[in-house]
């Protein structure tokens, strides 16, 4: 095959200032662009007559998508004819296994083409048409729950639809492609304004079909609501239910009142956003149900003072990598003459919040071990109670509950591996509607961080001078505040995006307003953000501001305890919007729809009359494009999309000079803990086409290089002296990436070692968690109790007797004082009875058991003749407490163990067997103790009738007649005699 001849590559721009080459300077070389729709084809690779270099070609016809220079020695003049798929050998060479998503393309086509078919049909139908689709779908699915992929088609030709009538957006073949993936159980990478929210609704409405529930995963509360408010019109409009779940609710909201009550139904199916945020950089943090702890708080304001006192290397040592701070022996000698307490063998260990990869305040979080505590003290805040873990479980096996797992992230193939080892979820690159034209600039290194800052405020002031938005990423609050002072000095208007409260509450409006002209933002850890920034500006977002400023003071009622005049508004918080946020005033006709709208909402609600919340949930509702029935929520839509209309007017003149600019520029100030989480920051630039550019500005001195960077990057730190000029070395290139895999590898060790923990206790919660479940669901545990008598005699004729004890050793009386001391009813038992009945000891076991039953059963008849319909209730709660109370124990006991086994080591004995070995005996013994106090509680249990005159009206009020509570009594009551804290055998 003939190949076409290839031009010399000499038109390409010259690169920006701080442009690092790691080639040699005697050779032409050029920045790295390849293009994401070349893998169909196969790349055609030439020597060049003009330049010592190679360049790939690929794309229909041959035209040139994108270049990719690399030194080529001058004495070859001839070479072999190369060819592979971008997807395949080459892109895992240059692109670290990239694959452009163009054979995801052709393997979903025909369903695309299918669902497209199907279109026109739909468009004829109405509005009630559409939604009986749903109930026809519906009785088809659960009629034949495997069928989902049948009706597949039909479902998201539906939900194409919807979306286009309510939301005004019709879905694009590669959008239905990412909704085909995650139907598969697959995590779909889409770059970022891709439109994954939308896509979301497609598997989410299909698997719903079946009546056994979908949830939707977020990274945080204001991403759920959102999403539940603008795709969840799409259901609702169709006829499914949508709910939504925040941390602040509380239990009134949220559908149970106490742990008796079963409301959670199974898992099913889960589409996770953000999926690379949730289940790696969350997946450190297990989730914990704690309660509170009777503790004393002045130890730690004790500690306070002590830490204050304490010289850093004298007193303590700090190792930064494993952020561990560890007393010296001249530190426990003096904190234990200050405590006045020797054998004082205690560490604070510090763990990681997860607000480090967020950037927010995570409400409702708290350390553990007393560490939050010590916090508390020595910020000189209110000291909260200790915790007691409740109930805990890693992310990896909570999200591995669910039969069906999927996510979407615009970053999952550097950790497809992490993906496939722990969840068995496969990573598919969905094809972008656009080609991706964003520049990615080499990374700038300076010796020390004071040059670094210089260049970033040099780089944003000429970026800014041009009109082009710049988004600054910084990894800490200190960082962003940092960076803020020389801008303010320096005379650019900037916002700052962290998780400081006045920053956090207009988070929304800062992401969303960060494209326009001469924006410039600084944010910490743009991670999960969630809000595209969409170049000139996002018009519709400032009209709903627009909107809320002027309704809500209207109809929002005062703050309790605070006063306010007939004459003044009450306070408006963040209502009030800086005008510079608008593109223009509104116009006098808007204005007197707006106030008509208002006036309107004023008179219908009332004046001051509703609570915040339920105020913004209809300022949501209004600002939807459905269709609406309720006469106020149709006005105050009709001044939004007016208010919209006007704004974007402007915007779109805005986006042209924006584009004509360059696009938003993204400026990286230290790399972070992994190359996917720099690559989130990146992606912010670029979406749908845009033109954008990145890059990054390092120093020597950034955490990850000065903790992970070892003895090479320190070797360099000594040899470059001048702190304010770019280090260019291959070698200072190659040390950085290196130390940034370090960081990588070392946090993944963090999350495997968690998991493989977590998966010995993973076995364990499933059954106790079954038999909790058993107990809940369970119309009469006559059977369980029956089998929980038997096993205890097992137990407690294996304790007294044991199975390899001779006859002639056997202690009856022993065996019987023990017996008796948990069932009165078994007064009758003799050693003559005994021996007489039992020639071995196959037949004492038999004996007894039926002996423990017919107790069990003789006890259930006594009281149910006392109060009929008593014991059942008294049963499943005696089953229940002993569970939680005993579960929680054993999760103490656990983390002691994994705490001690790690010592083991030192022993040449593996940590992990020995903690399996010591959980599995624990677990046992739970089992069994569980066992024993129930049914030591159950042959215990005395009720007595309450006085009617003091109950409101029936027989069935019981109490206790040793403690005198309402039945059943508390198993943790010394004084009960109807449970038992702990009961030996």
């Amino acid at each position: 095959m003939a190949l076409p001849s290839l031009s010399p590559t000499n038109n390409f721009s010259s690169p920006s200032s701080y442009s690092v080459s790691p080639f040699s300077s005697k050779f032409p070389t050029f920045h790295r662009q390849l293009n994401s729709y070349c893998t169909r084809n196969l790349l055609l690779l030439r020597e060049c007559t003009s330049s010592s270099s190679f360049l790939f070609r690929g794309g229909k016809n041959n035209s040139v998508h994108g270049y990719c220079h690399f030194y080529v020695p001058r004495e070859r003049k001839t070479m072999t004819v190369a060819a592979a798929s971008l997807g395949g050998l080459l892109g895992g060479i240059f692109k670290g296994g990239a694959d452009t998503g163009e054979s995801t393309r052709q393997q979903y086509s025909a369903t695309v083409a299918l669902i497209n078919s199907l279109e026109s049909e739909l468009m004829s139908l109405s509005d009630s048409q559409l939604r009986d689709r749903t109930t026809l779908l519906r009785q088809r699915a659960r009629q034949a729950p495997q069928s989902l992929d049948s009706i597949l088609p039909e479902a998201f030709a539906i939900v194409r639809e919807a979306s286009r009538r309510v939301l005004g957006l019709r879905p694009f073949d590669v959008q239905l492609i990412g909704g085909m993936v995650l139907h598969k159980g697959e995590i779909a990478e889409m770059r970022t304004g891709e439109g994954k929210t939308l896509v979301a609704i497609l598997p989410a409405y299909l698997n719903a079909l079946s009546g056994k529930g979908v949830h939707v995963v977020t990274v945080n509360d204001y991403l759920a609501r959102r999403d539940c408010e603008w795709v969840g019109q799409v259901a609702r409009f169709l006829g499914l239910t949508v709910g939504l779940i925040q941390q602040n609710m509380t239990k009134t909201i949220l559908p149970w009142k106490s742990v008796d009550e079963l409301v959670l139904r199974g898992f099913n199916y889960c589409v996770i956003d953000e999926v690379d945020s949730i289940l790696i950089d969350e997946a450190r943090t297990p989730l914990i149900i704690s309660g509170p702890a009777e503790k004393p708080s002045e130890q730690y304001y004790k500690a306070a003072k002590i830490a204050a006192a304490f010289e850093r290397d004298i007193h303590y040592t700090v190792d930064e990598k494993q952020k561990n701070v560890l007393l010296t022996e001249q530190g426990y000698a003096d904190a234990e003459e200050i405590l006045e307490r020797c054998q004082l063998y205690y560490t604070c260990q510090r763990g990681s919040h997860s607000g480090r990869v967020s950037g927010r305040v995570m409400q409702g979080r708290r350390w553990s071990d007393g560490l939050h505590q010590a916090v508390e003290a020595k910020e000189s805040l209110p000291i909260q109670n200790e915790t007691v873990t409740l109930a805990s479980i890693s992310y990896q096996n909570f999200f591995l509950q669910f039969p069906k797992l999927c996510g979407m992230t615009g970053t999952a193939a550097t950790e497809s591996s992490e993906f496939e080892s722990i969840y068995k979820l496969k990573v598919t690159i969905v094809p972008t509607n656009k080609p991706m034209i964003r520049k990615d600039d080499s990374d700038v290194v300076f010796r020390a961080t004071t040059g670094k800052w210089q260049a970033v405020v040099v780089e944003i002031s000429r970026m800014n001078k041009t009109g082009r938005p710049v988004l600054v990423g910084t990894t800490s609050v200190e960082q962003s505040d940092t960076l803020s002072k020389p801008l303010r000095e320096a005379g650019i208007p900037h916002e700052v995006l962290n998780a400081k409260p006045e920053n956090v509450e207009r988070e929304a409006e800062i992401v969303a307003q960060s494209g326009r002209l001469g924006a410039v933002t600084i944010a910490t850890n743009m991670a999960g953000r969630g809000t595209d920034i969409i170049l000139g500006g996002n018009a519709e977002f400032m009209a709903r501001l627009k909107l809320r400023e002027l309704l809500m003071p209207s109809i929002v009622k005062p703050a309790e305890g605070v006063f306010v005049s007939v004459k003044k508004s009450p306070p408006k918080k963040t209502w009030k919007v800086s005008e510079s946020l608008f593109p223009c005033s509104l116009s006098q006709e808007n204005s007197l729809v707006v106030e008509e709208a208002v006036h309107l909402a004023v008179s219908s609600w009332g004046r001051r009359s509703l609570a915040e919340l339920e105020a913004e949930e209809r300022l949501s509702y209004a600002c939807e494009k459905g269709p609406a029935q309720d006469e106020v929520i149709a006005k105050l839509r009709h001044s939004f999309l007016q208010i919209a209309k006007e704004y974007k007017t402007y915007t779109e003149e805005e986006r042209k000079k924006v584009v004509a600019a360059g696009g938003l520029h993204v400026i990286g100030t230290e790399r972070h803990e992994s190359r996917r989480i720099d690559n989130q920051l990146r992606g912010r630039s670029g979406r749908q086409g845009d033109p954008g550019s990145s890059r990054f500005f390092l120093s020597l001195e950034d955490n990850i290089f000065r903790i992970f960077g070892g003895d090479r990057i320190q070797g360099m730190m000594r040899a470059f002296r001048v702190e304010d000029l770019p280090i260019e070395s291959k070698m200072l290139t190659k040390a950085l990436d290196e130390a940034q895999r370090k960081v990588e590898n070392y946090f993944f060790d963090i999350r495997k070692q968690l998991f493989e923990y977590d998966e010995v206790l993973n076995s364990q919660r499933d059954r106790v968690y079954t038999e909790r479940r058993r107990a809940l669901q369970s119309e009469d545990l006559q059977s369980l109790l029956i089998e929980y008598s038997e096993l205890t005699m097992d137990d407690i004729l294996e304790a007294n007797i044991g199975s390899d004890a001779p006859k002639e050793n056997w202690d009856f009386e022993k065996l019987i004082a023990k017996l008796q001391q948990y069932c009165y009813l078994l007064n009758d038992l003799t050693p003559d009875l005994l021996a007489s009945q039992c020639a071995t000891y196959e037949d004492l076991r038999i004996y007894l058991r039926v002996c423990g039953r017919k107790a069990y059963l003789q006890k259930r008849d006594i009281v149910e003749k006392e109060a009929p319909g008593l014991m059942k209730e008294a049963e499943r709660f005696l089953i229940l407490s002993n569970i939680d109370r005993l579960w929680k124990e054993h999760l103490q006991a656990l983390k002691f163990v994994q705490q001690a086994v790690g010592l083991r080591g030192y022993a040449q004995r593996d940590p992990l067997i020995e903690y399996k070995l010591e959980g599995y005996n624990l677990f046992i013994e739970m089992m069994a103790q569980i066992r024993r106090n129930v049914i030591y509680s159950i042959y215990q249990f005395k009720p007595v009738m309450v006085n009617k005159d003091q109950g409101k009206t029936s027989s069935s009020k019981i109490k206790d007649k040793d403690n005198g509570s309402v039945t059943p009594p508390p198993p943790s009551s010394s004084s009960s005699s109807s449970s038992a804290s702990s009961v030996s055998v």
